[in-house]
């Protein structure tokens, strides 16, 4: 089995190939570049460094959602013209869920906390740890304020690793508000990487999650600042 994963859901830009349990190229940039100059230069290399034909890949597996709202059109764009062009199917992977899969096998006494910064004093986030080699979600993938889920993971009463882009931003409030022991991941396991997407894209394979390319889109959980914003407007004109 064959699958090509893409991520384009936060600052990072990912590309990667898993063939049957094993990761074979992985391209992930995190720069001062858009998605749109470099995730198609960056499948492009991936594609050439390996020879891949991509023809012979059995689906693709994208980040689905939550993230940057041009970040995720980018990448579900992408997946959906490719799987439309060669008639694959596509496998739509939750970000948190991949960003926690990152942490595989942690210690079943340690919980998972993965945080995106959604703007507006909110993260992206989920709870998971793993039981018996298996990923198992505590709290699915939400937007939060960064302090209601201090106090969930307080309730829970175990140590929190935490990782993700929302870690910058909030470290300082963790440190002096967490009331748990936490840790911080790595710096080649903190952020997204498409590796994670398409390892856990073959689990969903393997059970049947899988959608046609015109079935697939974003999972954005809230709606965009711009859609806000015309709500809004319409709003004062129907009051006008």
């Amino acid at each position: 089995m064959k699958i090509l994963a893409i991520d384009s859901s936060g600052l990072v830009a990912s590309v990667a190939v898993v063939e049957d349990d094993t990761l074979i190229a992985e391209f992930t940039m995190n720069y001062k570049k858009t998605h749109s100059q470099t995730l198609l230069p960056m499948l492009d290399e991936v594609k050439k460094a390996i020879q891949l034909d991509l023809e012979s890949l059995d689906a693709i597996a994208v980040a689905a959602g939550p993230g940057s709202f041009t970040g995720l059109r980018i990448g579900s764009a992408t997946a959906k013209g490719l799987g439309l062009a060669l008639d694959k199917p596509l496998i739509g992977v939750p970000t948190v869920d991949a960003l926690a899969y990152n942490l595989y096998e942690t210690d079943s006494n340690a919980v998972i906390c993965p945080i995106m910064d959604a703007r507006r004093n909110q993260v992206y986030t989920g709870i998971y740890r793993f039981r018996e080699h298996k990923l198992e979600t505590i709290r699915q993938q939400d937007a939060v304020p960064m302090e209601e889920l201090l106090e969930e993971l307080k309730s829970l009463g175990k140590e929190v690793i935490f990782l993700g882009d929302g870690v910058p931003v909030y470290k300082k409030m963790i440190e002096e508000k967490c009331q748990v022991p936490c840790t911080f991941a790595p710096a080649h396991l903190n952020r997204q990487r498409a590796g994670a997407v398409a390892a856990l894209g073959a689990i969903y394979y393997r059970e049947g999650k899988i959608q046609t390319a015109a079935e697939h889109a974003p999972d954005y959980l809230r709606v965009s600042q711009a859609e806000r914003e015309r709500a809004q407007r319409l709003g004062k004109s129907d009051n006008e």
